[in-house]
């Protein structure tokens, strides 16, 4: 098998209904969002996947959302923009568009120190 990974971020802001903290108020973060491909067939020049292809699709699942109030978008009504959930919907956004290649992981790192890791 081989694992492909791309990076890309986001700047953000949310706010967290019903937590006890200051994370409640409005406030921002810059995630950083780290995908990640597997499958073990390389196509004629030796790839699994390119890497600038990947970003791309990456970059087109993460701009409606840089720059954004999460709490606002269609993605989050009914549920709070956590990491975890941030994580989840680029998940689900993404998958379709990287078939045949499997989805392995999608990390969002809140801060230089805390990420979440979602995969089906």
């Amino acid at each position: 098998m081989f694992e492909v990974t791309v990076k890309g971020h986001i700047a953000s802001a949310h706010r967290l209904a019903g937590y006890e903290g200051p994370c409640k108020d409005l406030h921002g973060h810059t995630w950083h969002v780290e995908v990640s491909v597997v499958g073990d067939q390389l196509d004629a020049v030796g790839l699994l996947a390119d890497f600038k292809v990947l970003k791309k699709k990456l970059k087109d699942v993460l701009d409606p959302l840089d720059h954004a109030y999460l709490n606002d978008l269609p993605a989050f009504k009914g549920v709070n923009p956590t990491t975890e959930n941030l994580a989840r919907h680029v998940y689900s956004t993404l998958a379709p568009a990287v078939r045949p290649l499997k989805l392995k992981h999608v990390r969002v790192w809140e801060s230089e120190t805390a990420s979440v890791i979602y995969y089906e």
